[in-house]
């Protein structure tokens, strides 16, 4: 799966040659600003239809994070499109004395590049998001952050990776980067558009318990 990372500006901004020939194309969590879904019902604003076309136009599969608007209430969001169809929103689950409000639910999005898992924001620092998404058979996770001010959203994706068994691929303000399912960093780059080939695979691990009285373990 060939990844490519967009860490400053959004599909509006995107060159002619941007993400020829990728299979999922990933924006930081800015790309498309504040997204009211009042006015992309009525028309007055074409934020996700541009994300839909830009994927229709590369023929891959297109996340972009948001800020969206619902009935007065404000949630961080990242927005998945695949060759021309808008597959869904997801929200940040969690959140600490913001004025953003939470999300009710995870999401896999299966897709042509393979099944897509979303994680939001600080939802990085909960391993449990990513475990999540892997047991709802998720081949990668897709993490859309803001800025990485510290080493923190580093080790977090390190470890979120590994929790899961599953690569974490995270696309943030000014940096994307890589975490096998094993915990290691296998990319990272601080240019505005990277590339990354990422091979699909699954770290599985054998658990055993004892049972007390038993002769052995299952």
């Amino acid at each position: 799966m060939k990844l490519h990372f967009v860490t400053g500006g959004g599909p509006d901004a995107c060159r002619e040659e941007t993400g020829q020939g990728c299979d999922v194309l990933v924006f930081g969590f800015s790309a498309l600003g504040e997204v009211d879904y009042r006015s992309e019902l009525d028309g007055t604003s074409q934020k996700l239809e541009s994300l839909a076309l830009l994927s229709r136009r590369l023929n891959c599969v297109a996340v972009a994070g948001c800020v969206t608007l619902s009935c007065g209430f404000r949630r961080r969001s990242a927005v998945v499109a695949e060759r021309g169809k808008l597959l869904g929103v997801s929200d940040q689950l969690y959140t600490q004395g913001e004025q953003l409000h939470c999300g009710a639910h995870l999401k896999v999005y299966p897709t042509a590049a393979g099944k897509l898992g979303i994680c939001v924001g600080e939802d990085l620092f909960f391993p449990q998001v990513a475990q999540a998404l892997s047991l709802f058979d998720a081949d990668a996770v897709i993490s859309v952050f803001g800025q990485e001010r510290e080493e923190a959203p580093r080790l977090m994706l390190r470890a979120s990776a590994f929790c899961a068994g599953v690569p974490v691929c995270m696309c943030a303000d000014g940096v994307a980067q890589v975490a096998s399912g094993k915990g290691e960093l296998l990319f990272r780059s601080a240019k505005r558009e990277s590339d990354y080939e990422l091979s699909l695979s699954r770290e599985y691990r054998i658990y055993s318990r004892r049972l007390r009285g038993g002769s052995g373990s299952d």
